[in-house]
């Protein structure tokens, strides 16, 4: 039998194979998703060069191409433009065919055009990684048969499916339909556990929607961004710079009314303040569950639904679903207080058009309103957004 230059007992290959597809998922998160794809961190030359001849080696995925499919994923996400959004697709789609999905954007000129600029065009991008990208897993495969044997081929086969699986189909199929989530942005983004080793990072992909140009994914104590913990190593060696974080909340217990700073941090800090407001409907939705079943029934409305509709963006939401869910709730004074409370203030960001203190005088009166509408949630929520500072 045909046996390769190294020879390692059963565990040595395991190892081995963990170890290379590891070094493969940091160089899709580092490189290709917070480098190129956000401008997050800027690379020194020898590790962005790594990272891409890496990348040639066990993916044959152009960066060009992953970058400008990713930024469309995020300019068109939740759409019918989205390149693989399971809530378009359905979920079974995007984690059978989540690779054939990337192929098939790949395709399309106008997404590269527009959403491409800025990566990689120097001569052994234009000329190996990009025209013979077929070659660098071909390489892979020789070297894997030259080192290891027939189990060579084996170690390959789990090098080439490591990032369709985990990345094309984990993350962009579980990682919105699926999960937690810290903040409330206008896609349906969950984090899919608060720590992870095989995804590098990308598992907190609620996180990363919430806040995209950020270096570090994780936000929460509990959570753990090994992505971060590489750039931290790189950053230290000289070889990385962060351009950009994820702001940090600050609270002014002694403030008592709303002024300019409240405004900024407020708009800064939208999908967390959105995540919170969640909860206080949550809690309202509860405590009126009785009631709720009795109209979600007679409306032809399940409970599962009528909470998805409530918790949702209005304007995500189909024309007779808003209209079910109007009907539902103005049986509901509370529930409907709550939830109209929501889309008033979502409304202090959205009006571009006003000036800086008509936003404060409007943030000023919806937190009066909040506090003396008599509904405990309300009044807790509103005196914490006054001390955002």
């Amino acid at each position: 039998m045909i046996s390769g230059l190294i020879q390692l007992p059963w565990w040595g290959y395991i190892v081995f194979t963990l170890v290379v597809t590891h070094i493969t998922i940091a160089s899709i998160t580092i490189f290709l998703h917070r480098h190129q794809a956000h401008r997050a961190l800027e690379l020194h030359a020898i590790p962005s060069h790594f990272f891409r001849f890496w990348l040639w080696l066990t993916t044959g995925m152009v960066t060009k191409e992953w970058t400008a499919i990713h930024r469309k994923h995020h300019a068109k996400c939740e759409t019918i433009d989205d390149p693989h959004s399971p809530q378009i697709l359905s979920i079974g789609k995007v984690l059978k065919e989540g690779s054939e999905l990337y192929r098939k954007e790949a395709k399309n000129m106008k997404t590269l055009e527009r959403y491409g600029e800025g990566t990689p065009d120097d001569w052994i991008e234009r000329n190996v990684y990009t025209k013979h990208s077929v070659k660098g897993v071909a390489s892979m495969l020789i070297i894997n048969l030259v080192l290891f044997g027939p189990i060579g081929l084996t170690i390959w086969a789990v090098q080439m499916a490591w990032s369709p699986v985990l990345a094309a189909g984990i993350v962009n199929g579980v990682g919105h339909y699926w999960g937690y989530r810290n903040f409330q942005p206008e896609d349906a983004s969950r984090n899919i556990v608060p720590w992870g080793i095989l995804i590098g990072g990308e598992e907190l992909h609620n996180n990363h929607h919430a806040y995209a140009t950020s270096a570090r994914l994780s936000n929460k104590w509990y959570e753990f961004d090994i992505g971060w913990m590489y750039i931290c190593i790189l950053k230290a060696l000289g070889l990385a710079k962060v351009k950009k974080m994820a702001p940090k909340l600050r609270l002014d217990k002694t403030k008592s009314k709303c002024d300019s700073d409240t405004l900024q941090a407020v708009i800064l800090h939208r999908y967390e303040v959105l995540a919170k407001y969640a909860h206080s409907l949550k809690k309202t939705f509860a405590k009126e569950i009785d009631h709720l079943q009795k109209e979600a029934t007679y409306h032809g409305v399940d409970n599962i639904t009528l909470k998805r509709w409530v918790l949702a963006d209005s304007k995500t939401l189909q024309e007779h679903e808003r209209t079910k869910l109007n009907l539902v709730l103005s049986e509901i004074k509370t529930l409907d207080k709550v939830y109209t409370m929501r889309e008033e203030l979502v409304s202090v960001w959205e009006r571009s058009a006003a000036t800086k203190d008509e936003l404060v005088k409007q943030l000023e009166d919806w937190c009066h309103r909040a506090e003396e509408s008599g509904i405990e949630v309300l009044a807790k929520f509103s005196r914490r957004l006054r001390c955002y500072a």
